[in-house]
C-alpha cells in the first residue's frame, strides 16, 4: 500500500477531517438539510455561521448544535435572499476577513398557487433560491478569495433532474405552475454553480464552486432536533418502506458536507446519494447533460446580472 493511499483514507460520514480555524456560512442554516450540514460541519472545529432570515429560529438551531457538539464555534447572521438590497450589509456582518466556505442551502419551496413576488418584484422561488445566491456570491468573493482555497457549495435538488429552463419565461409570468418552478429555480442555481467554475477557473481564482444534490430526504426519516422538528414514533413507522429508497435529511446533507471539506473534490462536479441519486454516502457522479449546455448557462448568467443589478464579471476577489 503507497503512502498516498495511506494519506488518503475513504470518506466516512462519521469522522469527518479536522477543520479549525476555518469559517463556514450556511445559508438556511436554522431547519432542514441546511441545519444537518451545519451541525455536521460544526463537529470539525471550524466556526459556523447560520444565515437565516428568522433570529428566533436560528438561535434554536444554535442550542441544538451545542447541546450535541460540545465546545462547537456557531453563530448566526440576519439574511434575507429574497431582499437582495439587504445582502452586502448581511456580509458584512459576518465579521470575518476570510471564509473558507458558503453552502448555498436556503431555498423557498410553494405548493399552491397564487404566484408570489419578492419586494424586488421576482418570482418568489426563482427570486430567493437563485438570484438572491447569485447576488449573495458577489458580496462574499472578496473573503472566499481571502481564503487559501475557498469552495462555493450549491445545493441542487433531483426535482430539476427533469426540468428545462425557459430563457423567456424565467419568472414564469406567462405559465406558473408552482412545482415546476421550484425545480426551475433549483435548476438555475445548479447552472450558476457549474458557469461560476468555469469563470473562477478562467480567472484563476483560488476559489472552487461544486454543485450537490441531497436525492430524497424526507422529514420522516430525519432524526428528531427539537423543537423545531420532532418525529413521532408513527411518523417513523409508516416512512419504513420509504427508507429502502430515500433517506433523512441528516443524511441529504452529507454530499454538501463532503464538498466543503474533502480535499479531493473538485470545482465543477456533481455530487449526490450513491444509490440511485436518492439514498446513500456521496459520491461524485457525472454532470447532467442539460447543465452542460453552455450556451444556456451564459444566458443565464447575463439574464442574473441584469435582474439582480449585479456584474459578477470575472469574479474577482
Amino acid at each position: 500500500m503507497s503512502s498516498t493511499t495511506l494519506s488518503t483514507p475513504p470518506w466516512n460520514v462519521n469522522q469527518l477531517p479536522g477543520a479549525d480555524g476555518r469559517v463556514f456560512l450556511v445559508t438556511g442554516g436554522n431547519g432542514g438539510i441546511g441545519y444537518f450540514v451545519a451541525e455536521q460541519l460544526s463537529a470539525t472545529g471550524a466556526t459556523v455561521v447560520l444565515g437565516s432570515r428568522n433570529p428566533a429560529r436560528a438561535e434554536g438551531a444554535i442550542a441544538s448544535i451545542r447541546a450535541r457538539v460540545p465546545g462547537s464555534r456557531v453563530r448566526a447572521v440576519r439574511l434575507d435572499l429574497a431582499d437582495l438590497s439587504s445582502l452586502e450589509t448581511a456580509v458584512e456582518s459576518l465579521a470575518t476577513e476570510h471564509l473558507d466556505a458558503v453552502v448555498h442551502n436556503a431555498g423557498v419551496a410553494l405548493d399552491d398557487p397564487p404566484r408570489r413576488e419578492t419586494g424586488d418584484g421576482h418570482e418568489l422561488m426563482f427570486g430567493t433560491n437563485h438570484l438572491g445566491h447569485f447576488a449573495l456570491t458577489r458580496w462574499l468573493m472578496p473573503l472566499l478569495s481571502a481564503a487559501p482555497a475557498a469552495r462555493v457549495v450549491t445545493m441542487g435538488s433531483f426535482a430539476a433532474k427533469s426540468e428545462r429552463l425557459d430563457l423567456n419565461d424565467l419568472q414564469s409570468q406567462k405559465e406558473y405552475k408552482p412545482k415546476r418552478t421550484y425545480g426551475r429555480s433549483k435548476l438555475a442555481q445548479m447552472y450558476f454553480s457549474v458557469e461560476l467554475d468555469r469563470r473562477l477557473r478562467a480567472a484563476g481564482s483560488t476559489v472552487a464552486s461544486v454543485v450537490v444534490h441531497p436525492g430524497g430526504a424526507l422529514d420522516s426519516l430525519t432524526p428528531s432536533r427539537p423543537p423545531f422538528h420532532v418525529r413521532t414514533a408513527g411518523a417513523r413507522l409508516r416512512a419504513a418502506p420509504a427508507a429502502l429508497l430515500v433517506q433523512g435529511k441528516h443524511a441529504g446533507a452529507w454530499p454538501a458536507v463532503r464538498a466543503v471539506l474533502d480535499p479531493a473534490v473538485r470545482g465543477g462536479q456533481l455530487w449526490g446519494p450513491r444509490v440511485f441519486g436518492l439514498r446513500g454516502e456521496p459520491r461524485n457522479e457525472p454532470v447532467w447533460d442539460h447543465l452542460a449546455d453552455l450556451s444556456v448557462a451564459a444566458r443565464l448568467w447575463d439574464a442574473s446580472c441584469d435582474l439582480t443589478g449585479i456584474d459578477l464579471g470575472v469574479v474577482s476577489g
